[in-house]
């Protein structure tokens, strides 16, 4: 136990990176450290604290917090805290209280681990320089965070990350259509600001349903390790705050928004950021909001960083799609009328935009872009695009250019990202079989009464206790709810000829059977799903497991799971609604819809469980309905008046709010069914005319910038080819102490030897280990392997273990070479540049530890450009560490001598370091800052407090990048001896 007095200078032996540490406070549990430098405050219990205390000796330099340098001669103690006595750098005497030293000093360990005689294994010493190299290569990539998931290479999925993670504090809405990846999206996102430092913390709210599915993509994919948060687990914490327990939160909306007191524990926890998903379920009117959006909306008032999620923003109309923008930026989106209003007008933008391929030969199209442009850059380039005489290339540059600017400069695009499928491409076709039979004799007597007695749906109405127009559409749950009926005894799965047709179709092995196939089956209620189930296993002896909203979590992932197995799953899975909601069945290629929902969204949310990419089969789409049924006129009004099964057209919630009052009164009604179908028909063609025009289109060509998709693919590649990475893994774990088996076809199976060091992720001694490949493709074929990049946690953890401990900074080996005589001595010094900032500042992807090595011999020459590192860790050989000792205790006075000179030559490398990473900032982000600063003068989506965070940001860069120091990283003695072994 060490004794703590406040004020004096601690260093944490695991987080040297956080700077000199001042006690607080301290009693005899607990001892509270300030790191200034970093900004950060530690807590350690005072028997176990991983803390070096600082104190310099003789000769040792020092640096004062007012920036003087002092050599030191003496130092003296006085109730705990010490003050040193010796000349500043004009040879002046000075006295420098230790509390008065820079927060930015580092405690070098390796010289004083060296001169007491601890050396470390040579291969030990070799990788530390290679971590440091790959380290610094590495977190100045520009694919750092999005190279690592295991995910497909998908350009407009990799384009969104790549553009919202570069943000600060992003706040988006991520609108790809259904099947498109928005939650691969939010994952890698989620996963480069984690990994970059520009967030620390997350909250993500999804649906009840969702949260494993969540938890499991989350860790499957982007290795993230996510706490499930619900009410039993929050009230195990006692009277703590549940949320402060992770860093990253998954919770159940559901039970989240009606729990205020858990609310007020999530508003209090400090998160960097929020993900919500399914946001379309977020009521609001100019009216009132409900209780959902509220606590969204309170959540996200504090939250600097928000991921709203949602495959149909405009579900409950243009209101609902303004209530999401407004989540995002309330000072931007107040006011709807005037939201209403810019709406109109990005239909200009966007028949601009297309004008651009018709110049330099089109006098109209010059004049259609003229009309919104009007800064002089733009009028530049549009004179350049319209020049006849310009050459092709000209022509090319200029054109892009505008693009990108009109694209830039406005719409919502840039809070709002949706790809849609015909922007996309390469999805499979779907093809719809309509299935008419006849209705049973129970159903068709009621839709006989109410074609004839208009009184009779009102009777209905009441003694159903249906709701209208679900009494019509969905016969089965009305024949259930009429139980009373003297004439309804049997159970309905055993009169509904659907139960016949799907069992015809079970056992077929023809080209119209399913019995070869996985099939899903949809319908619209739990009890018509729990039925269907229970009718196929009594009539056909099919065991189907059901997915339904009264399952627990485990037991819906139990069914999803059954179904998915492909050797002994089930053939048929049978959900409910909720079925159609962010699950993934793409491995499916048959959906029976045993029934339609009412609204056109929740029909593509269904179809969007199959038809997702990735997706290898035409969707066949199968739909049952009785001859003459409100069902069967419900099919028609889809096909017929808004083709919905051919393609998602993003219309549909437009076409509802229109003719839905009118298409329930016309269930009964083929004439009125037709006036409907043929009007539905004239707007739906007049909505896709806009959206090619409008704002739709505008955000389909601002959602994925192909040539910059492309540089982030290629960035992504270039990692994904590394070689240095196979053989920096393999030096690794054999340091580490994990046993690699190859296993042919570019796996191998990775295993804790006995020997292994403690706390590698995935790795537990005594346990299997894992198997794993370096090839994306391979990874992506085989959910049981793992994908090893520079960004996997077992890669990440070896590295952070090497660069934050003491492993490999010193070592002592021999040289045998026949020009050097035996007997005389070199010295390898690696320096580290150090430069204390908070993480969040993201300062690695400009200035990175930089290693910069010195060699030299015993008479101070320096070597380092004539002898390479790898050259000499070739020729060395290992010493045993007691022979180690005694000649670095021979050689102490020489070693001291060579380690101050040096620190001279490595001190002449930090100008231009330091130049180079400013350089790096100002070329990135001055640019930035100039580009958003005038894209607010055009675009009011770019937020004043984003380009304010930006400015800061800059600058904080810069003052750190100033009072970068070096400091010694790892230290090798070299002693030359006979090449004979004499």
């Amino acid at each position: 136990m060490s004794d703590f007095s406040p004020g004096q200078r601690w260093i944490s032996d695991g987080e040297a990176e956080l700077g000199l540490g001042t006690v607080l406070s301290n009693d005899f549990r607990s001892v509270t450290i300030l790191f200034s430098a970093s900004q950060e405050t530690r807590t350690y219990n005072t028997r176990q604290a991983p803390l070096t205390r600082v104190m310099f000796g003789s000769g040792d330099r020092v640096l004062s917090a007012d920036g003087w340098k002092m050599i030191v001669d003496e130092s003296r103690e006085s109730q705990g805290l010490i003050t040193y006595v010796g000349e500043d750098e004009h040879g002046n005497p000075r006295e420098l209280p230790e509390a008065k030293l820079a927060d930015t000093m580092q405690f070098d360990q390796a010289r004083d681990r060296l001169l007491t005689g601890q050396v470390d294994r040579n291969d030990w010493f070799d990788l530390r320089f290679r971590t440091l190299h790959h380290f610094q290569r590495i977190e100045r990539h520009p694919a750092l965070g999005l190279s690592g998931p295991r995910i497909d290479l998908i350009p407009h999925q990799l384009y969104i990350a790549d553009e919202v993670s570069r943000r600060h504090a992003p706040r988006v809405l991520l609108a790809d259509e259904v099947g498109l990846g928005k939650t691969i999206e939010a994952g890698l996102i989620l996963h480069r600001l984690l990994l970059n430092g520009r967030i620390e913390r997350a909250l993500i709210l999804v649906p009840d349903s969702l949260t494993h599915q969540w938890l499991v993509e989350l860790l499957r994919r982007f290795s993230l390790d996510v706490r499930l948060l619900n009410e039993t687990q929050s009230q195990a914490h006692g009277l703590a705050n549940p949320f402060e327990t992770a860093q990253l939160v998954l919770a159940s909306q559901d039970w989240l928004f009606a729990n205020p007191h858990r609310q007020e524990q999530a508003e209090a926890s400090q998160f960097d950021l929020l993900i919500v998903d399914e946001a379309h379920h977020l009521a609001w009117s100019e009216e009132e909001s409900g209780a959902s959006y509220q606590c969204v909306e309170r959540l996200s008032s504090k939250i600097p960083g928000l991921l709203l999620l949602t495959a149909t923003p405009e579900q409950m109309g243009l209101a609902s799609h303004f209530a999401r923008l407004r989540l995002l930026d309330p000072e931007r989106y107040h006011d709807f009328a005037r939201f209403k209003e810019e709406e109109q007008h990005y239909g200009e933008v966007a028949g601009a935009i297309d004008a651009l391929e018709r110049l330099p030969g089109d006098a109209d199209a010059r004049e259609a872009i003229n009309a919104v442009v009007d800064d002089r850059d733009s009028q530049a380039l549009l004179a350049t695009l319209a020049n006849p005489e310009a050459d092709a290339a000209q022509h090319e540059s200029a054109r892009g250019q505008l693009r990108e600017a009109l694209l830039d400069r406005h719409g919502t695009g840039r809070v709002m990202f949706r790809n849609s499928r015909r922007h996309v491409g390469g999805f499979p076709e779907r093809r719809l079989h309509r299935v008419s039979l006849e209705m049973p004799p129970a159903y068709r007597r009621v839709v006989r009464r109410l074609e004839r007695d208009e009184d009779y749906l009102d009777e209905l109405l009441i003694e159903s206790e249906m709701d209208y127009p679900d009494v019509l559409i969905y016969p089965d749950a009305m024949y259930r709810a009429l139980s009373n009926d003297p004439l309804n005894v049997e159970p309905w799965w055993h009169i509904d000829r659907r139960i016949n047709w799907l069992l015809e179709r079970l056992s077929d092995d023809g080209e119209e059977g399913f019995a070869n196939d996985k099939v899903l089956i949809i319908a619209h209620h739990r009890d018509t799903a729990l039925g269907l189930a229970e009718g196929l296993r009594v009539l056909g002896g099919i065991h189907a497991p059901v997915f339904h909203e009264g399952l627990s979590l485990i037991e819906r992932d139990r069914a999803a799971a059954a179904f998915a197995d492909e050797e002994d799953g089930s053939q048929v899975l049978v959900c409910s609604e909720i079925g159609s909601e962010g699950r993934n069945f793409q491995f499916c290629r048959h959906l029976v819809m045993f029934d339609l929902p009412q609204h056109p969204d929740q029909l593509e949310q269904r179809i969007g469980r199959l038809d997702r990419i990735g997706q290898k089969h035409a969707i066949e789409l199968h739909v049952p309905t009785f001859a003459g049924s409100p069902g069967e006129r419900l099919l028609r009004w889809y096909h017929e008046g808004m083709d919905a099964f051919s393609a998602p057209h993003g219309v549909g919630s437009d076409l509802f709010e229109a003719f839905g009052d009118a298409l329930a009164d016309a269930l009964l009604d083929d004439d009125s069914l037709n006036e409907i179908i043929a009007e539905t028909r004239t707007l739906f063609s007049a909505r896709l005319a806009e959206q090619d025009a409008g704002r739709n289109r505008l955000l389909e060509l601002n959602a994925c910038r192909p040539v910059k998709a492309e540089a982030v693919i290629e960035a992504i590649s270039e990692l994904d080819h590394d070689t240095a990475l196979p053989r920096y893994i393999e030096r690794a774990l054999d340091i580490f102490g994990v046993d690699s088996q190859e296993l042919g076809a570019g796996i191998m199976h990775l295993q804790p030897s006995p020997q292994m060091l403690d706390g590698l992720p995935g790795l537990v001694k005594g346990e299997e280990g894992f198997s794993a490949t370096f090839d994306r493709a391979r990874a992506l074929s085989r959910d049981d392997i793992q994908r090893l990049s520079w960004e996997h946690p077992l890669t990440r953890e070896m590295m952070g273990r090497i660069l934050d401990g003491t492993m490999g900074n010193t070592a002592l080996a021999l040289l045998r070479h026949p020009a050097i005589s035996s007997g005389r001595l070199m010295a390898e010094l690696v320096f580290r540049t150090h430069c204390p900032a908070p993480r969040s500042l993201h300062l690695n992807r400009f200035l990175p530890p930089t290693a910069v090595r010195v060699l030299l011999d015993e008479s101070g020459a320096n070597l380092t450009g004539k002898i390479s590192f790898t050259g000499l860790s070739q020729n060395l050989q290992k010493v045993n560490k007691s022979l180690a000792r005694d000649l670095i205790k021979s050689r102490h006075d020489q070693l001291r001598e060579l380690l101050t000179q040096g620190e001279s030559e490595a001190e002449c490398e930090l100008p231009s370091i330091i130049e180079a990473g400013e350089k790096r900032m100002r070329e990135q982000l001055d640019g930035e800052l100039a580009r958003l600063q005038a894209l607010a003068e055009h675009n009011p989506a770019v937020r004043d407090v984003e380009i304010d965070a930006l400015s800061r940001e800059r600058q904080a860069l810069s003052d750190a990048m100033e009072v970068t120091r070096l400091r010694l990283d790892s230290v090798r003695v070299i002693i030359t001896a006979d090449p004979k072994g004499r």
